[in-house]
């Protein structure tokens, strides 16, 4: 099992009235902005929303990381479809056309939403009920400037977007700068070293999407502790983990976490934050993972720290959990993992091992005992990146 964190769905939400007063058309974020003014406010919508729950469970066990994760795949509004042309006023040219600036279509949709009082969730269930499916991801995305609507779908869904915000038509997608280059490009610094750990086309990458390129570059893990939690089964019950985040830059609020099953029977039943706020959680049944997106409740300043702690709880799976994983793609200044077992279901025997990539083979296996409170742990400082794992067995000793 894995971790990392993302969206969750609600029921739709009945179209509002249109507003009395439509501003006219503007071409730049200051007139939007003008314009916007003339506009009628809906009604401030929650930033938090509900988890998603689906199948799925790990049976070999979790595999995590308090900076990567695996999940659903990629968000199909950017997928598929030819670019279409951004509107132009009667007699221009693209020639005459200014370049928007890079933060003018971010900027924009934030300040449209703002001015609705609409939340993420509530503008991703009034596309679907149009017929465009387009996440809370791709849409948080969007309004971050992390990435641009560009295919034919999603190019749509900005139309669309322009009449739910009450906006005149054009208004946000005349603030789209040119394509961004297609292909695969040097990888971001976040990206190439997630990649050393993950290899290509991983489930973190699938789950996360657009967003995989720039997976939580804004902050660092320093200190990670997971407690794993089996029931009486040996399948995984809970898992709690505390993570300590740094900013690599001023204005980090947020971070992701994904959560890999190896078992579809198993599914999240509950999930708790205790420090931060859950901003998005959805399960990826198709890729048995869940992801997370976790509010820290403030900006941080540059080397700022903080601590996001989160609890799942996991209904049985088919078989027995044999290990948990957490991968890491930078160095951590310490690990720790604790597995509890049940009296019930006590394992002949622990190891603890690790893995330079997810998936090859694991190296420096030594065995670890168990305790009076039927608990194994592992503490790794200074552990470099790679996957860190402890693995146990339930058949009769040799």
């Amino acid at each position: 099992m894995s971790s990392r964190m993302e969206a969750g769905v609600g029921p739709p939400d009945a179209e509002g009235a249109p507003s009395a007063t439509r501003p006219t058309r503007a071409t730049s974020a200051r007139d939007l902005r003008t314009a916007l003014k003339a506009g009628v406010p809906e009604g401030a919508g929650s930033a938090g929303h509900a988890p998603g729950h689906g199948g799925g469970s790990p049976r070999g066990g979790p595999v995590g990381d308090g900076s990567s994760s695996s999940g659903p795949p990629r968000d199909r509004s950017a997928l598929d479809g030819a670019p279409g042309d951004g509107t132009r006023g009667a007699g221009s040219s693209p020639a005459d056309a200014p370049t928007p600036a890079p933060d003018a279509f971010p900027a924009a949709l934030r300040e449209a939403l703002g001015r609705r009082g609409l939340s993420l969730e509530r503008v991703s269930e009034r596309l679907r009920a149009r017929g465009i499916a387009v996440s809370q991801a791709t849409l948080s995305s969007w309004q971050r400037g992390r990435s641009q609507p560009e295919r034919a779908r999603s190019l749509r869904a900005v139309e669309v977007l322009e009449e739910i915000l009450e906006l005149p038509g054009g208004a946000l997608r005349s603030l789209l700068g040119p394509r961004r280059p297609r292909g695969r490009v040097a990888p971001a610094r976040g990206e190439s070293a997630a990649l050393q750990v993950l290899g290509k086309d991983s489930v973190v990458e699938k789950a996360l999407g657009e967003r995989f390129r720039h997976f939580n570059q804004e902050t660092g893990s320093l200190l990670i502790h997971d407690v794993v939690t089996l029931g009486e089964r040996g399948t995984l019950s809970n898992l709690t983990t505390t993570n300590v985040l740094r900013a690599s830059r001023a204005g980090a609020d947020r971070a992701l976490f994904v959560l890999s099953f190896d078992d579809e029977q198993a599914e999240p039943l509950d999930i708790r934050v205790t420090s931060g706020r859950l901003g998005e959680a959805t399960y990826l049944k198709g890729l048995k993972s869940l992801v997370l997106e976790i509010h820290f409740g403030r900006e941080l300043a540059k080397l700022d720290t903080t601590v996001v702690s989160y609890a799942v709880d996991v209904s049985p799976s088919r078989e027995p959990a044999t290990h948990y994983e957490r991968w890491s793609r930078a160095n951590l200044h310490e690990y720790l993992q604790q597995v509890f077992f049940h009296p019930d279901a006590l394992p002949s025997g622990c190891r603890r091992y690790f893995r330079d990539q997810v998936g090859s083979p694991p190296r420096g296996q030594r065995p670890i005992s168990m305790n009076d409170s039927h608990s194994t742990h592992v503490l790794v400082s200074r552990c470099k990146p790679g996957v860190h794992g402890v693995a146990w067995d339930f058949g009769t000793p040799e």
